[in-house]
C-alpha cells in the first residue's frame, strides 16, 4: 500500500518484515471459522497474511485513510472492518456464545498497557491474545517474581493470564523503525482466577505495595496490615514488593479490612 505517511499520533510503525509476519501467523496458527480480531491492521501486511489461513477477519482500525485503503483491498465478507479507538470498544460484541476471540495485531506503543487492561475486563470473551509490544513491556508482563522486571504490571496482568514471551523483533522490521526493539507476547485468560475477594481491594493493595518498592512489606503496607497477619497469610514481612507472587498479593488482600 503506498501513499499513506504514519502519524505520529497514531504511534504507527507498520511491520513488514515477512519472516517475522510468517512467524506470528505460526504461533498464532488461526484456523477457518475462528473469530480472528486484529487490533490496528496498518497497511495490512499481516491482514494479508491471516486472510490466508482463514476465511474472515475482523479488524479495528482508528485511522480513516487506512481504513479506505483496507476497504479497497479486501471485500466486507472477507474483511470486516471496525472503526472505532481500541480502547473504547465493546470487544464481547465481536465474541459467539461458544466462540471466544482471538486477538493478534502489531499495537501502538503509546496505548497497549491501557489496552490490555481494557480487554482483560472482559477475559470470558477472549480466548487468548498475540501482540507485538514494546520488549521492555513484554519483559514486565513475562516476568517472574523476584527478578528486576517483576512489577505492578507484572502482578496485575498474571493474575488474569498466563503470559508467555515468545520471540523478540528488531526495529528493523518496522516502517519507519521503532527506537526501541519489540518483541511478540502471548496472554491466555486464566480458566479460573486466584479468588480475591473484593476485587477492588486486591488492586489498590499492589497498587501501595509498588509505590514504595524499595521497602520490605511490612513498612509499604503498614497502613493495612500488622506484621503478623501478614505472617499468619503465609507471607514474610521482610520481603519487598517486587519478591510475592500474586497468590501472595491475593492472601494478603483477602484479610485486609
Amino acid at each position: 500500500m503506498s501513499g499513506h505517511r504514519p502519524r505520529k499520533r497514531f504511534g504507527q510503525h507498520f511491520l513488514h518484515e515477512r519472516g517475522v509476519i510468517d512467524r506470528i501467523v505460526r504461533t498464532l496458527a488461526p484456523r477457518s471459522g475462528e473469530r480472528v480480531v486484529e487490533i490496528g491492521p496498518g497497511q495490512g501486511a499481516l491482514t494479508e497474511a491471516l486472510l490466508d489461513e482463514v476465511e474472515h477477519l475482523d479488524a479495528v482500525e482508528l485511522d480513516r485513510d487506512l481504513i479506505a485503503e483496507l476497504s479497497s483491498r479486501w471485500p466486507a465478507a472477507r474483511l470486516t472492518l471496525h472503526p472505532y479507538d481500541a480502547l473504547e470498544m465493546d470487544f464481547t460484541g465481536l465474541a459467539g456464545p461458544d466462540e471466544p476471540l482471538r486477538l493478534t495485531g502489531n499495537l501502538p506503543y503509546n496505548i497497549s498497557t491501557p489496552l490490555i487492561f481494557h480487554l482483560l475486563e472482559t477475559p470470558h470473551a477472549i480466548r487468548d491474545m498475540h501482540f507485538m509490544l514494546q520488549r521492555e513491556v513484554v519483559e514486565r508482563l513475562t516476568a517472574e517474581p523476584g527478578t528486576r522486571d517483576w512489577s505492578r504490571l507484572s502482578v496485575m496482568v498474571q493474575y488474569h493470564c498466563r503470559a508467555d514471551f515468545v520471540f523478540g523483533v528488531p526495529p528493523g522490521a518496522f516502517t519507519p523503525p521503532p527506537q526501541v526493539h519489540s518483541a511478540v507476547v502471548r496472554l491466555v485468560p486464566r480458566e479460573a482466577e486466584p479468588a480475591a475477594q473484593d476485587y477492588a481491594r486486591f488492586v489498590d493493595l499492589v497498587r501501595q505495595a509498588f509505590s514504595q518498592r524499595r521497602k520490605a512489606v511490612r513498612n509499604s503496607l503498614k497502613s493495612r496490615l500488622a506484621t503478623e497477619q501478614m505472617r499468619g497469610a503465609g507471607v514474610d514481612p521482610g520481603l519487598r514488593p517486587d519478591q510475592l507472587t500474586v497468590a501472595d498479593y491475593v492472601a494478603l488482600a483477602n484479610i485486609t479490612t
